[in-house]
């Protein structure tokens, strides 16, 4: 689970009636508009973040109905927690909130990753993508660096969720963002300082964990 605090009770958790086509089922809980978003490729986490007015919680589809009660209150709990007094491990949940942000803005929010995070040891690649278990990776080294060109890395990978390869239709869906070619200058000149030779490739068939690289 995102969070690994022992889940707690926060009060009945009732469905509403969506007035609008969702991909989840849309409850209240404690009195937010909350979406459950189920997937048979989540197998253990739990993720949370606000978008489009509620709070969108993703679970595995294998939970029990009593368990994933459980969990989502729980993770609307850690969600609405004001941003000084979250835990540790809050990069990657706001993370999961810029990609619903990029895609919404960009990419008619059609990726939806099931899991964003930041890796240590990814030396030759800014971020890499498995389109198949809809998880992103990316490189801590862009810690620190500008949003714009995060935003452009964490962009080129969702649009990976909807086209795995680097052809024509790819780049179709990285048109709209402005920034994409100062972004490419920027770390072409942090290659070059470095001295680095990046992976073109940043899609992966199976899902690594600790492999290697940045993007093209």
């Amino acid at each position: 689970m995102a969070i690994s605090d022992p889940i707690r009770d926060d009060g009945p958790v009732s469905p509403a009636a969506p007035k609008t086509p969702v991909q989840g089922e849309l409850l209240m809980v404690s009195g937010q508009v909350v979406e459950v978003r189920r997937s048979a490729r989540r197998r253990r986490t739990i993720n949370g973040y606000r978008a489009d007015g509620r709070i969108i919680v993703l679970v595995p589809a294998g939970l029990s109905g009593r368990a994933e009660a459980q969990a989502v209150a729980d993770m609307v709990q850690r969600v609405q927690t004001p941003r000084g007094r979250r835990r540790r491990g809050r990069p990657d949940q706001d993370l999961m909130e810029r990609s619903a942000a990029l895609s919404r803005k960009y990419l008619a929010d059609r990726a939806h990753p099931e899991s964003v995070r930041w890796v240590s040891n990814q030396r030759r690649r800014w971020g890499s993508c498995t389109p198949s278990e809809g998880t992103i990776r990316l490189s801590s080294s862009l810690q620190g660096m500008p949003a714009y060109v995060v935003d452009s890395v964490l962009l080129h990978e969702l649009a990976h969720l909807l086209q795995p390869g680097h052809g024509r239709d790819f780049w179709a869906l990285l048109a709209g963002y402005p920034d994409l070619l100062r972004a490419q200058a920027y770390l072409d000149g942090v290659e070059f300082g470095s001295a680095l030779r990046m992976d073109e490739s940043d899609v992966d068939a199976d899902d690594p964990g600790d492999a290697e690289g940045l993007p093209a």
